[in-house]
């Protein structure tokens, strides 16, 4: 009898590639999807697919939220970029899941953004749904947030000394919510994580490390394009690499 549930998630993998605008699946990846759709073994039929969120309960959850509340409170009164800018309306400080098991990084908030104090709405909001619903998961089991938590003046890219002074308290949020993935979206976010001045085309869907004192050991980061990088560039090709991407983070997940 075929598996509901695997059924499911075949069928949400095939489903996957439209949302991301991949215009066919190929045939071994329908027959893989079709394989995955029947039972093997009884290991495979009781061992679920990962959340996305840490395990944990609603004390750790309340305990990191508070965290990240308090954070949000000194950001507000002491950011050496933010305070200083007078060009925003709103902070946007991050949202989510403390326990989200995966995070993905800005470089900073565009106009709808500063509107409404949330990160990635609009259009580009808009596709990263697109992406995280494409893993299986929902927006609100990940935790999403920006290097710079107000906006640039004319939507300028972030420079080097406006993400080291605003770039710490991202830090802090990744020690607080402890991810087992980043995924870095864009090049100034995967430059200011990874501490270095490379080309996205070096970086993208390659692992490498974030390493903080602060944090246990280092977490697993992948670069992949920007939501508006790939609307402006909506090509077959560039859907493809940022779908494969977004496979390589899931993936991770469930290890």
């Amino acid at each position: 009898m075929v598996d509901a549930q695997r059924l499911r998630i075949a069928r949400q993998h095939l489903e996957t590639t439209r949302l991301l605008g991949v215009d066919f699946v190929p045939v071994r990846a329908a027959a893989a999807a079709a394989a995955a759709a029947l039972p093997t073994t009884q290991e495979t039929r009781s061992t679920p697919r990962s959340s996305g969120v840490a395990p944990g309960g609603p004390g750790l959850r309340a305990e990191r939220q508070a965290a990240l509340d308090t954070l949000r409170a000194r950001h507000d009164r002491e950011c050496d970029h933010c305070t200083r800018s007078t060009q925003h309306t709103n902070i946007v400080f991050g949202e989510g899941d403390p326990c989200a098991r995966l995070m993905f990084v800005g470089e900073a908030p565009g106009a709808e953004e500063d509107r409404t104090g949330r990160p990635f709405v609009g259009r580009s909001g808009e596709k990263l749904n697109d992406m995280i619903r494409a893993i299986g998961l929902e927006r609100d089991a990940v935790y999403i947030a920006n290097v710079l938590k107000a906006r640039p003046p004319n939507n300028a890219t972030p420079t080097p000394e406006e993400a080291q002074r605003c770039g710490v308290w991202l830090r802090q949020q990744i020690a607080i919510i402890s991810p087992r993935v980043i995924v870095t979206l864009g090049k100034p976010a995967a430059n200011y994580l990874l501490d270095n001045r490379d080309a996205m085309g070096a970086m993208r869907g390659r692992w490498f490390e974030y390493a903080a004192p602060d944090m246990p050991a280092p977490t697993p980061v992948l670069p992949t394009f920007h939501p508006a990088y790939l609307l402006r560039a909506y090509t077959v090709e560039n859907r493809r690499l940022v779908w494969a991407d977004l496979q390589k983070a899931r993936e991770r997940l469930d290890t």
